[in-house]
């Protein structure tokens, strides 16, 4: 067994740091009411329908081992999603446990205010310079991948500011896209779900066309005429809004939120082109694919990024602690530096951001996937799981797959020939879902795509297990939607 194989055992079967709370207490005092009562009582959840939540309850999910989670049923499911997206190590690392043990007793907090600093933010820094896909300066530390695009929103317009250019203010999207949950952040997203009755998005947020090549190509179309097409489309955006007002552009190297889609061929040479053109920061959102997930340390390197900064979270830590980072270029710091000096400070920061605990795990974690060789490995595992993707195809309800590395998804259809969608009431993303818990695996749908990323992590032969078990659940959910 060589050494990366032996890591990913020690991994799968560490056990986590056990601590005894006693059981369900209310303010110390023990309670009689279960998890699922406690919470129907007194949480709200994301991404949830509050009022049919208050109607099923919670899955309360109580432990994690490997690429698997269980409830407090028993039961266990296989982790299609790792989580969302982040849980690259899979669940449960007593390694990594230990290290936040020893950051904690060793200093449990101190901010990065006022020119303040501690050794885990300068060496997780430093490394993030070290393995950044293409020459950065300086990193800005934060909490989430919402916290990181909400401040390089900010530290673009603190940009053209410091360029006496305050008139470029807008950003540009595309639909399809997220990009996190604060204000800003949700206006950068293009979907249109996110922002109703939040009176979002802002003004100055413009989203260009869908990537989806399957859905919005032409007759006859090739994929790198697509993405002409689509360049084009964005140079019209910025002549249209004036180039003398855009401020940057966005992207995802793979569009989570589209369901796990990648570019179509050819796009990001031709966007970067019209960029270039038109002195426009390009922003590359590595929230979910930084850190192994398409094969490269970064999906800048597998698609030829060049941006002007780098945003990063999720598998930065491996979801075990809140952390996420900025990476910017000379070019931009040196605009940022100047103008904090003409203001007398940059003023901008989050209490948490750069906190040691989580930038000691960070640290561990990247120690891990150097130990791993995690590019090597996803990209290694890359034939099995498109291979996976691909045997779907013939189902009645595929209308075709795409993926790299371990992040890709399945296009759901009514029709394959007319490839007509179902109906919003028929919900077939829902039936989806729940017949794959049925079937014992997590799944995720998106904009009518099953998305896939699992953690990295994963075998050969649970990345079958993946594909067996989601044809079942495609296979519950038409014979479903055909008795209706």
């Amino acid at each position: 067994m060589n050494a990366p194989t032996q890591m990913i055992a020690r991994l799968r079967s560490a056990v986590p740091l056990q601590l005894d709370y006693g059981g369900p207490t209310i303010m110390n005092k023990p309670s009689s009411l279960t998890y699922f009562e406690r919470d129907m009582a007194s949480v709200v959840h994301p991404q949830t329908n509050l009022l049919k939540h208050l109607q099923t309850g919670p899955t309360i999910v109580t432990h994690g081992e490997g690429v698997y989670v269980y409830d407090d049923a028993g039961d266990r499911f296989l982790d299609s999603g790792a989580a969302l997206w982040c849980n690259s190590l899979g669940y449960g690392s007593e390694r990594v446990a230990r290290v936040a043990y020893e950051a904690m007793q060793k200093l449990t907090y101190f901010q990065l205010f006022r020119g303040y600093s501690h050794g885990p933010a300068i060496d997780l820094s430093e490394r993030l310079l070290q393995i950044a896909p293409v020459p950065m300066s300086k990193v800005l530390l934060q909490c989430s991948g919402s916290e990181a695009n909400d401040s390089a929103v900010k530290i673009v317009w603190y940009y053209w500011h410091g360029l006496g250019k305050p008139e470029r203010r807008k950003i540009i999207s595309r639909q399809g896209s997220y990009h996190g949950s604060t204000c800003v952040a949700i206006s950068l997203t293009g979907n249109s779900s996110y922002h109703k009755s939040f009176g979002l998005p802002f003004d100055g947020f413009i989203h260009v066309d869908s990537l989806n090549y399957y859905r919005s190509a032409k007759p006859g179309e090739t994929e790198e005429q697509f993405s002409q097409r689509l360049a084009d489309a964005l140079e019209a955006t910025i002549l249209r809004e004036g180039p003398e007002t855009v401020a940057a552009f966005w992207a995802d190297p793979v569009q989570g939120n589209a369901g796990a889609l990648p570019p179509p061929k050819g796009y990001f040479e031709k966007v970067q082109a019209v960029l270039k053109k038109y002195d426009i920061l390009f922003v590359a959102d590595e929230v979910i694919c930084g850190f192994g997930r398409t094969g490269s340390m970064w999906g800048s390197q597998t698609y030829g990024l060049q941006p002007d900064i780098i945003t990063c979270a999720k598998q930065l830590s491996a979801a075990m602690l809140p952390i996420s980072a900025i990476l910017m270029n000379e070019k931009v710091f040196d605009v940022v530096k100047n103008e904090s000096n003409k203001q007398g400070a940059f003023v901008h920061g989050f209490t948490y951001a750069g906190h040691p605990v989580a930038a000691s795990v960070a640290l561990e974690v990247l120690k891990i996937y150097d130990e791993m060789d995690i590019a090597a490995r996803v990209k290694s595992l890359e034939p099995v799981f498109l291979q996976q993707l691909d045997g779907l195809t013939d189902h009645p309800l595929v209308g075709a797959v795409s993926g790299v590395g371990l992040i890709g998804g399945v296009e759901i259809v009514k029709d394959k020939e007319t490839r007509a969608s179902f109906d919003a009431g028929v919900d077939i993303g829902g039936r989806i879902v729940e017949n794959a818990r049925k079937n014992g695996l997590i799944l995720r749908v998106a904009s009518n795509r099953i998305a896939y990323s699992p953690p990295l992590i994963i075998s050969e032969d649970e990345i079958v297990d993946i594909g067996t078990r989601t044809r079942a659940a495609l296979d519950d959910t038409l014979a479903e939607v055909r008795a209706l």
